[in-house]
């Protein structure tokens, strides 16, 4: 429901976005006696987990990790019921600590941040929202995140379709029925991986388009036990800590032996022993070089190659399921719930479109490059996303000279930032998990604490001296730059040459890995060092004399529950 209270249109902070991270970002920014307004494109609060709602959406990271650390009590008095989050769950604990907080009277919601152009003289953003409205800002920040842009499907005809069709990056609130229909799921990356099993459920017939095979580990997902979360409980603070010291967030057993040490029989006891644990984070640190070694990464991959053979029953269909084109992990791992089994059913069909790709969407279904049709009911996209840079790059952003960044960084072939926190020639604007840090490759709560608590006392610092602006420098972006690309060729990373870590599932998108690629924890070690050198690498500076000066910028409604 919508409110129409005014608010003013000059806070000292706007955030775009109300995911965990604009979430946070208000809370802090809040308690430190700034006027925040958070803006968010969709009806309601939860960014990702709002709108990927789709059958089988679930967290890979344990339920206990992938939660705000910030209050001791927030950890005591919410409790989790599964071992890895559904999205029905992770909203419900959105929606208690906004409650809890009370957030929700500084949030905007049903509305579009369309531009942001920063004034020179004045220091300030005019922000231009999507009723027509502006907000008049000294600082921007940007908690838009980094699978938050889907692509819509990339076929021709696709609106021609008679039946239903849905994307999962964009799941409708009403209820989606599959019982005795005809599926067809396009795409099998995480969102496929997790939802053809519970299409498959009520289905009368499954076909999956399948372009690129992942690789995949079982979650082995069960509930939680009184016990469990009673002994997590009794150490959080510990708990906590120990995940802003590791290096992606997540306090999981990293084997610090090479894959090279280990004799034939010893290194598949280890795999197997990770692999029957269950889950991405623990299997993908099976070696200490899974990630910077070909071999020891191959060992890994093949381990997984043959469990996918040993599952799937006819070995025409396992062959196609096996990933042979990336190393493992150098795409986003998958974390399923029997989905190589569930093509032992006699329902559910593999289609690869590879060498086949798909032609068109017509109005009865499906038409491959060959001819060959497809008739089905209903049409589930799992297409993907324009990751890491995309949300920011569908909003008109000019900086100084009034450039526009998505422009800037199309000049640079890709996104170049310092930290993945400022830009240079935008001054006074932030970005939470933006490109050049780990974002995807943390566990996002972590990264995304660590960030807006920096970008805080950056605030605080400036506000204590007098200051009143802050830009990266262009020194220290092209350094940054510059080491953020060497560190991931010395991974398997660039391996992966269809990633959308590289932007290759964009067409004409740029291709660079802007992620962080050393660990969060060194990361956080780094931006610690910044700040306590006086922001080492970004210009400070008074605010200008006209800072002060309206803009004309108008009152904008609060949209709430």
């Amino acid at each position: 429901m919508n409110h129409d209270t005014p608010t003013t249109g000059r806070p000292d902070v706007v955030v775009v976005g109300a995911g965990l991270a604009g979430l946070y970002a208000l809370h802090r920014f809040r308690a430190r006696g700034l006027t925040v307004r958070v803006i968010e494109a969709g009806p309601d609060i939860g960014g990702t987990w709002y709108w990927n709602a789709y059958p089988g959406a679930r967290c890979d990271v344990e339920s206990m990790d992938y939660s705000y650390s910030f209050s001791p009590e927030l950890d005591q008095d919410w409790t989790w019921s599964e071992l890895y989050p559904a999205q029905p769950e992770i909203l419900r604990y959105i929606h208690h600590v906004a409650d809890r907080f009370d957030l929700r009277r500084d949030i905007t919601l049903d509305t579009r941040v369309e531009s942001a152009a920063y004034d020179e003289e004045r220091g300030r953003w005019s922000v231009g929202l999507s009723h027509g409205g502006t907000l008049d800002a000294q600082f921007v920040v940007f908690a838009t995140g980094s699978l938050s842009a889907p692509l819509d499907p990339p076929f021709e005809g696709f609106e021609t379709f008679g039946g239903e069709w849905y994307q999962t990056s964009r799941w409708p609130r009403h209820d989606v029925s599959f019982d005795g229909k005809r599926v067809a799921v396009v795409g099998t990356g995480s969102s496929g991986v997790q939802s053809i099993p519970v299409i498959a459920q009520a289905a009368s017939e499954v076909t999956v388009f399948q372009r690129t095979p992942n690789f995949s580990i079982p979650a082995r997902n069960r509930p939680l036990t009184a016990d469990e979360v009673a002994a997590r409980k009794s150490v959080y603070p510990q708990h906590r800590q120990a995940q802003r010291d590791s290096p992606s967030g997540v306090t999981v057993d990293v084997n610090p032996r090479s894959a090279h040490s280990y004799d034939a029989d010893e290194a598949q006891a280890e795999m197997r022993r990770r692999w029957e644990f269950g889950g991405a984070p623990i299997f993908n640190v099976a070696f200490v070089d899974t990630m910077t070694d070909v071999a020891a990464n191959t060992l890994l991959a093949d381990f997984v190659r043959d469990r996918i053979r040993e599952t799937v029953d006819d070995p025409a269909t396992a062959e196609l399921l096996v990933p042979t084109d990336h190393p493992i992990a150098a795409k986003r791992l998958c974390c399923d719930t029997n989905y190589f089994a569930t093509y032992n059913q006699e329902h559910v069909r593999l289609v690869s479109v590879r060498e086949n790709p798909i032609r068109r969407i017509v109005p009865q279904g499906v038409e491959l490059a060959d001819g060959t049709t497809y008739e089905v009911d209903t049409i589930v996209y799992a297409v993907g996303y324009d990751a890491l840079s995309g949300a920011l790059g569908r909003i008109d952003i000019r900086g100084r000279g009034g450039r526009r960044l998505d422009q800037v960084w199309r000049d640079s072939d890709g996104p170049t930032t310092y930290l993945g926190l400022g830009v240079h020639g935008f001054p006074n604007m932030f970005t939470v998990t933006g490109p050049g840090s780990p974002a995807v490759l943390a566990v996002m709560t972590v990264a995304i604490e660590q960030h807006v608590e920096w970008i805080d006392e950056c605030l605080g610092y400036l506000a204590e001296h007098g200051l009143g602006v802050i830009e990266a420098t262009d020194v220290a972006q092209k350094e940054w730059t510059d080491r953020v690309e060497e560190i991931v060729q010395g991974t398997v990373f660039p391996l992966a040459t269809n990633s959308y870590y590289s932007g290759a599932n964009v067409a004409g998108k740029w291709r660079r890995i802007p992620l962080w690629a050393a660990g969060q924890k060194s990361y956080r070690d780094i931006c610690a060092e910044v700040a306590r050198r006086g922001y080492e690498g970004f210009s400070l500076e008074p605010a200008p004399a006209r800072a002060t000066e309206p803009a004309g910028a108008v009152d904008v409604p609060v949209a709430g529950r």
